[in-house]
């Protein structure tokens, strides 16, 4: 199962947003990686590149590779409505990232981890693919075995504030109904989707 496995931070870095969740080495330098970090004077991009870059930020994001990325690009292709922001749908609908949106992982990488395991379940079934697609009404909980690890309640508890509109989550159950597909003024990340469209229509 293809995952980037890489140094976080220094794409953090690339992208100036903390893309992979809060990082102290971020914070403390936050210039472009490379020898000479922001101070070296960089060429104007060009269309191309500035639409490349967006695909790649919003591919680090959500953990996918490019394969995949295309797979759900082209069902928001088919899908009506505006492509751009299906996209980002599809990609919030993502069991991996639903388990994360609910505040069971701290990290995307950290909720692939847990479906990947399987600790968890889809309306009480064992579904142990993180690219699984939820469909509204869908309930995503974890295993009764799997209750007691430690990685999961520490999850919920430091992400107890937290709240998303679209998922209807019962922390004391560990569990939660991926209630609709957002809208995307309800996606908090800072992607530019139409770019991305912009890019796959060349």
């Amino acid at each position: 199962m293809a995952r980037y496995i890489g140094p976080k931070t220094k794409i953090a870095r690339r992208f100036k947003d903390p893309i992979f969740g809060p990082d102290k080495s971020y914070e403390k330098r936050q210039t472009p990686p490379g020898q000479h970090g922001g101070s070296r004077r960089r060429t104007k991009l060009t269309e191309y590149a500035i639409q490349l870059f967006e695909k790649q930020k919003a591919k680090y994001t959500y953990g996918v590779l490019e394969r995949q990325f295309f797979k759900t690009f082209e069902l928001a292709v088919r899908k009506k409505g505006i492509t751009g922001e299906n996209l980002l749908k599809f990609l919030e609908a993502r069991l991996d990232n639903t388990v994360y949106r609910m505040g069971m992982a701290q990290t995307r990488s950290q909720g692939r981890q847990l479906v990947s395991h399987g600790h968890i379940n889809v309306n009480g079934k064992l579904v142990n693919i993180p690219s699984y697609q939820l469909k509204p009404g869908d309930i995503v909980s974890i295993r009764e075995k799997s209750k007691s690890l430690e990685v999961i309640n520490n999850s919920v508890v430091a992400s107890n504030p937290k709240k998303f509109n679209w998922i209807n989550v019962e922390p004391k159950a560990l569990s939660g109904t991926f209630m609709a597909y957002p809208e995307r003024d309800q996606i908090p990340e800072n992607i530019k989707e139409q770019l991305i469209v912009e890019l796959y229509s060349k």
